[in-house]
């Protein structure tokens, strides 16, 4: 998804203010605090959610701090006779916030690139409420990875690099985290028609451990997720045997805790629409589909294209 933000308040690590330093030094850098955000924006590679499983944000604003986020991930229940609930995900993001560093006497911007890799999972249990309703509790667990690379590019600073230079040029943390959501899950057929909602809460306690010393960071990360989605025949149009289906989804989120506003926004919602094709037939794959979202919020909004596939 290519979405335009203005105002984005993750682009915040421009600083205006200076103070004398015989070496050069960031300005204001605050490193906990960046640490901190760096956590919070990694609330949105950990807690599942179809208005962030493809994200790139820019600001010309602040100088187009840009950020690129992609999920991947699966769930499942195992059995009616056994209602075990596993998912899992995997994410990256690499976000290119700028510093400023001054001597005392001069300024010069900072390009750092930071990147990150998370890979989460939960685990579960079907309650079911009736034939159509299941309330489920999942405990999750996640296991990331951060580190900053210093592009100097045509930046000449030589050698004169304070400790926050250096640790922004070498820098890596370790996180850890753990939490869980609570699920009610609506599922409805008809002879033709599959009606799906699905009301998510989520929450994650983050922290860094194994990182550089003398820094750590910790970022309380949640979301409201109400998720919906309507399959049907697509007229007379058949494929490999099997009826080909339109599909219309609708998802809005409420993000929380830290996560709440750390790229510029408090809420997304998403507008969905596709085809999907059943591939039962296969053995292996039950049904594949193709989605174009269209995600709108606070200062951003943009398009989407999605691939999923059942087996």
């Amino acid at each position: 998804m290519k979405a335009q933000a203005h105002g984005v308040a993750a682009a915040a690590l421009l600083i205006s203010s200076a103070a004398a330093a015989p070496d050069f030094s960031l300005v204001n850098a605050k490193l906990e605090e960046r640490i901190d955000g760096m956590l919070a924006i990694m609330g949105f590679q950990v807690i599942p959610d179809v208005t962030t499983t493809s994200l790139s944000i820019n600001s010309e604003a602040s100088g187009n701090p840009t950020l690129l986020l992609s999920q991947l991930g699966a769930g499942f229940t195992w059995g009616d006779e056994m209602p075990l609930y596993l998912e899992g995900m995997l994410a990256y993001s690499r976000f290119d916030p700028k510093f400023v560093a001054t001597d005392g006497t001069e300024q010069r911007e900072v390009p750092l690139k930071w990147n990150s890799a998370a890979l989460t999972a939960g685990i579960g249990w079907d309650f079911k409420l009736s034939d159509t309703l299941v309330l489920r509790p999942i405990a999750n667990a996640t296991l990331g990875y951060l580190a900053s690379d210093l592009t100097v590019g045509s930046l000449v600073i030589e050698d004169r690099l304070d400790k926050e230079l250096d640790f922004a040029r070498r820098g890596d943390m370790k996180a850890w985290g753990y939490g869980g959501s609570l699920v009610l899950d609506y599922d409805f057929d008809t002879a033709t028609d599959e009606f799906d909602v699905e009301l998510r809460y989520s929450y994650m306690h983050l922290k860094t451990f194994d990182g550089i010393a003398e820094l750590t960071g910790n970022a309380d990360v949640g979301s409201l997720n109400l998720w919906a989605r309507w399959r049907a025949p697509l007229s007379d149009w058949t494929a490999f045997g099997n009826p080909v289906r339109h599909v219309v989804e609708l998802t809005y989120s409420e993000f929380l805790g830290d996560q709440r506003g750390a790229l510029g926004f408090e809420r997304l919602v998403s507008l969905g629409a596709g085809v999907e094709l059943d591939l039962n037939r296969s053995e292996i794959v039950d049904r594949a589909r193709v989605m174009l979202r269209y995600v709108s919020g606070d200062n951003v909004s943009g398009l989407s294209v999605g691939f999923a596939v059942t087996f």
